[in-house]
């Protein structure tokens, strides 16, 4: 089913998660297939249970849609439940970033470069990966989603006075989506 996406000024978008809990499978099957859904719908790449208002620590990405851009995505999607990183490296690199939950705004955000994960994923398998280059940012940046957050947390203090009228707007709900949107 497709959710609306919760929008910058929201509370559950600064609120962190919780883990998912892993003895219902059910609930946490059709979480994963609403983000997959609603993440279609809204033509991104990456989508975290609080951006459709459910406070888990679940998140989806997927790179396919980027391949024309970044050809080492081919094939890339992953669930991550209940995600911890494990290890972060010290060299980092700078991406610019958008979101779905901050409609129109992009800003370039220095994150490590590669990280590696422990998560959960759809059948419930735990798994250990090593994620870098951009898959390794839209993970980071989903996960941070989980931690309450949000890419523009991380922008420089010149840019994010740049931004401060844009942020405002959107948590007046004054923009303008192809996909359906909430604050709350």
């Amino acid at each position: 089913m497709i959710r609306p996406i919760y929008l910058y000024g929201s509370e559950v978008l600064r609120q962190v998660a919780v883990d998912a809990d892993l003895s219902k499978k059910d609930e946490i099957t059709e979480l994963v297939r609403d983000l997959k859904d609603t993440l279609a719908h809204a033509d991104g790449c990456g989508l975290a249970a609080p951006q459709i208002g459910v406070g888990l620590r679940v998140v989806i990405v997927d790179g396919t849609g980027m391949v024309d851009i970044y050809d080492y995505l081919k094939g890339f999607k992953r669930t991550l439940i209940n995600p911890v990183i494990v290890e972060s490296s010290p060299k980092s690199c700078e991406y610019s970033e958008g979101c779905l939950s901050l409609p129109g705004l992009f800003a370039d955000v220095r994150r490590p470069s590669e990280i590696t994960v422990e998560y959960y994923d759809e059948s419930l398998k735990k798994v250990t990966e090593t994620f870098d280059k951009f898959a390794c940012r839209m993970v980071q940046h989903e996960i941070s989603h989980l931690d309450g957050d949000l890419f523009v947390d991380h922008v420089a203090p010149i840019r994010k006075k740049m931004i401060a009228k844009k942020l405002q707007n959107i948590s007046r709900g004054k923009v303008s989506t192809y996909y359906t949107t909430k604050i709350k």
